[in-house]
């Protein structure tokens, strides 16, 4: 996967999926939690406090060598995150964005998989560390991007600077792989994001990211789902395919238009795509109002792999919610798949 499509993945590390920056070794300037904010980072000039400028970042003290000179080349300021649900990493973004003259000239990044609720100490302490990102260069104010090639499933990542200075963000692109057993305790939403469910296409990406709909919680504003351009040509609609957390069959279902009152699409419909890519109809072309969760129960026995949502014509969602339970089959894979990580 290239650089420029992994960042069309969630991001796992994310604030809004649940993510944390559980420690950093130093945060002298501005703190470690800024790394995960789902916003943009922002700056406002000769803002100082009683530490200097303020940055929407994270931002170490200047290290020195004993002599009082530069730093060991070894030398770095290191910080653990934890992401909102575990994962396979597709890619990684450090962002220094505002960091000018006091970015760091380098950055690693590696991850770990571990099980339950690992402490502070535990993590910090942890071996089998796996490498995503060598020790690499990175340009200051900008968007660097690191694809990564591994399938494996991890839980945490450490972000390293060499040897010190501030970054921004850091963006964890990838696919969420939750553990199987929770999945089995019953109906669940088999599109959200932090089940394994995907945003897989989509017609229109004009206003903002179509993975927002599977994201957990109700929308805090219009920014908070996605939104399609104007649509002109006639007899075409705009459309999200959902690739499903596994097989499964869809029992209900939540279309939800909140914060769009002018640009809700006027109406929607779902189709479900078998393991063979055949069609079954879920809910057929229904109207939709603005500003507004529509709940519907979903009468199709099918096992699907994937839902698409068309719009009628264009417009705005904020959510979209599929109910469900696994198949027994879909339930094997996911055991099995654990089964050989662990291994």
């Amino acid at each position: 996967m290239s650089d420029a499509d992994f960042t069309l993945l969630p991001d796992l590390a994310v604030r809004t999926l649940g993510g944390a920056v559980l420690w950093a070794d130093d945060e002298s300037f501005a703190e470690r939690e800024n790394l995960i904010r789902p916003e943009a980072a922002t700056y406002s000039p000769a803002t100082f406090g009683h530490k200097g400028q303020v940055y929407d970042g994270w931002e170490t003290l200047r290290q020195r060598g004993e002599d009082g000179g530069h730093p060991p080349i070894d030398a770095c300021h290191t910080a653990i995150i934890r992401l909102g649900v575990p994962g396979v990493i597709k890619g990684v973004v450090v962002d220094t964005a505002w960091f000018k003259g006091n970015y760091p000239p380098e950055v690693s990044v590696d991850a770990i998989a571990m099980p339950g609720h690992p402490s502070v100490d535990e993590l910090v302490a942890a071996e089998g560390w796996t490498t995503l990102v060598d020790r690499a260069k990175v340009d200051g104010d900008s968007e660097n991007p690191f694809g990564v090639d591994s399938s494996q499933r991890f839980t945490h990542v450490r972000l390293r600077m060499f040897p010190d200075g501030g970054i921004a963000r850091l963006r964890v692109h990838g696919v969420a792989k939750p553990d199987p057993a929770w999945l089995e305790a019953g109906p669940f939403d088999l599109a959200a994001i932090e089940n394994g469910g995907l945003v897989a296409d989509c017609s229109n990406r004009f206003y903002s990211h179509p993975q927002n709909v599977l994201m957990p919680g109700r929308a805090r504003s219009m920014g908070d789902g996605w939104e399609t351009a104007r649509r002109r040509d006639k007899n075409t609609n705009d459309w999200v395919l959902v690739r499903l957390a596994e097989e499964g069959v869809i029992t209900a279902a939540e279309i939800d238009t909140s914060y769009f009152l002018f640009n809700s699409p006027g109406a929607g419909s779902l189709t479900g795509i078998r393991a063979d890519g055949t069609e079954v109809e879920l809910l057929g072309r229904t109207r939709l109002q603005p500003d507004t969760r529509h709940r519907f129960l979903i009468d199709a026995a099918d096992p699907v792999l994937s839902v698409r949502l068309d719009a009628y014509p264009d417009g705005g969602l904020a959510r979209l919610r599929l109910y469900g339970t696994l198949t027994d089959g879909a339930r094997a894979r996911l055991r099995a798949e654990l089964d050989n990580e662990r291994a």
